[in-house]
């Protein structure tokens, strides 16, 4: 039994150290985090509980029989941000590029039916290829499992997805179903299909952030709800929304103490607002004057279109603004 045991322990412990040095190095030379250090950076220290790490998929053919890696390349569990519980499934994009087969798939079906039967929000992060083509219909019937669950889970339940690396195909299709898109410039782009393809049946040359980056969809498609430069700059803001939302359509957002008066006068709205309708002024310094402690949320911030959407605390308790 002391050798099964350590045995576990042995696998359990390859798992955590996932596919190998070569994979993380080059995950690392394109700025990207591993799967696990952002879980690690998006969930409290120390409360994040796996499902089913020890998953491999059972296809056969095109050399798949001879490389079955632990967790089939997504980690799936729970945690908390800021003391409650947050579903999590991440794409391991050393593993199969991130690419969704049949395990995969079951693996996050399940991580999304366990959020919906909790009340809890669901935060993807995205870094995956999108259908694994070498199992063929059964990795396209996977996406359609996610998406079902996506329209089921939503209005009951926050859907945020991050993307943090290429994702194609249904690995940007899900994401567009959900309540926020999160991206990082550079690094992560979203599109039916690549350049690549594009060239070949129109003859247009563009380039992947050309095509479905950060900010063609925070600025022209609509997309991308937020942009950020970098990981963990991104991954702090999920946080940062998540403590600004219910956990579902039967909960009340979580209200804080507020230092910030709410008897104060705001007499600097004197100045900000001009007597003449006539006379433009900036708007953000009048949400600042009046939300606690100026600090506020803004939706869609590079894609505007002359009016500001944003979540914000008026004396501890979350509220929506549109100016």
């Amino acid at each position: 039994m002391r050798l099964h045991v350590a045995e576990l322990a042995d696998i359990r412990e390859r798992v955590l150290a996932g596919p190998g040095e070569p994979a993380t190095a080059a995950q690392k030379a394109k700025g990207k985090l591993t799967v696990r250090e952002r879980i690690d950076l998006l969930l409290d220290e120390g409360s994040f509980r796996e499902v089913e790490p020890l998953r491999r998929h059972r296809a056969t053919g095109f050399g798949l029989e001879a490389k079955k890696p632990y967790t089939d390349g997504v980690v799936t569990g729970w945690g908390t941000v800021e003391g409650r519980t947050v579903f999590v499934y991440a794409h391991d994009f050393r593993i199969f590029g991130g690419a969704l087969g049949e395990a995969h798939a079951t693996k996050i079906h399940k991580i999304m039916d366990m959020a919906i039967a909790a009340g809890a929000p669901l935060v993807s992060l995205n870094d995956g290829a999108g259908a694994r083509i070498q199992e063929g219909v059964t990795a396209l019937a996977g996406y359609g499992g996610i998406f079902q669950r996506n329209t089921k889970a939503s209005g009951v339940i926050p859907q945020i997805s991050v993307m943090l690396g290429p994702c194609a195909g249904g690995a940007a299709y899900s994401p567009a179903l959900t309540d926020f898109v999160f991206m990082v410039r550079d690094t992560s782009q979203m599109f039916i299909t690549g350049p690549d393809v594009v060239r070949a049946v129109t003859g247009e040359e563009i380039t992947q952030n050309g095509l479905g980056g950060a900010d063609v969809h925070a600025e022209t498609s609509g997309v991308a709800h937020f942009a950020y430069d970098d990981e963990e700059t991104c991954l702090e803001e999920v946080r940062y929304l998540l403590s600004m939302l219910p956990s579902n359509n039967r909960e009340n957002p979580p209200a804080h103490d507020c230092d910030d008066p709410a008897d104060r006068s705001g007499e600097a709205l004197l100045d900000l607002v001009p007597v003449d309708g006539n006379r433009p002024y900036d708007m953000h310094q009048v949400i600042e004057e009046l939300v606690d402690d100026g600090d506020y949320l803004e939706v869609h911030e590079r894609w505007a279109r002359n009016i500001i959407c944003a979540l914000a605390r008026l004396d501890g308790k979350v509220v929506g603004i549109v100016a």
